[in-house]
C-alpha cells in the first residue's frame, strides 16, 4: 500500500494541474473497482483497522515520498485507497477567509467522520454542499 501511494501521490499532482479536479477523480474511479455486496457485522472493525492502515500509508508516503503532497492530493489517494478496498468513502472540500485570504481544505469522510484529520481543523471551514464523488457518477 506504501508503494502504491507513493507513486500514486505525484500521478495525481500531475493529473490535477493538467487535467483538473474533475477529470483525475474520474479517471481514480475507473482505475479501482469497489465492492458492491454487503459485508457481513463483524467485518465491522476489520474495516476500521483497515481504515487506519490507509490512512498511515498516506501520511506515510506524503512525508517520505517526492516532493509535498497538498491535502487534496493526499484526500484523493486516501479516497482511492479505500475505495479499492471496498471502503464507501467521499471527499469534502471546504473553503475559508482567514485574515483577508481564501483558504481551501479537503479531506476524506466516512460516514460523516472526518477520516484523514487528526482532529477538529476541518470543522473551521465551510464545507460545499456535494461530497465528491457524486452519488450520480458512483452508479455510473
Amino acid at each position: 500500500m506504501f508503494f502504491r501511494v507513493s507513486v500514486l501521490l505525484p500521478v495525481i499532482s500531475w493529473s490535477l494541474r493538467i487535467r483538473g479536479f474533475r477529470a483525475t477523480q474520474a479517471a481514480l474511479q475507473s482505475l479501482s473497482i469497489p465492492s458492491k455486496t454487503k459485508k457481513p457485522v463483524g467485518k465491522q472493525a476489520m474495516d476500521g483497522e483497515r481504515v487506519r492502515m490507509a490512512v498511515r500509508m498516506v501520511h506515510a508516503a506524503a512525508r517520505h515520498g517526492l516532493g509535498s503532497s497538498t491535502c487534496l492530493e493526499k484526500s484523493l489517494a486516501l479516497w482511492w485507497v479505500l475505495r479499492r478496498e471496498g471502503i464507501v468513502s467521499s471527499v469534502r472540500i471546504g473553503a475559508r477567509k482567514a485574515a483577508g485570504k481564501f483558504e481551501a481544505h479537503a479531506w476524506v469522510e466516512r460516514d460523516g467522520t472526518a477520516l484523514n484529520e487528526p482532529g477538529d481543523e476541518h470543522r473551521h471551514y465551510a464545507t460545499f454542499d456535494a461530497a465528491f464523488p457524486l452519488e450520480s457518477s458512483e452508479t455510473s
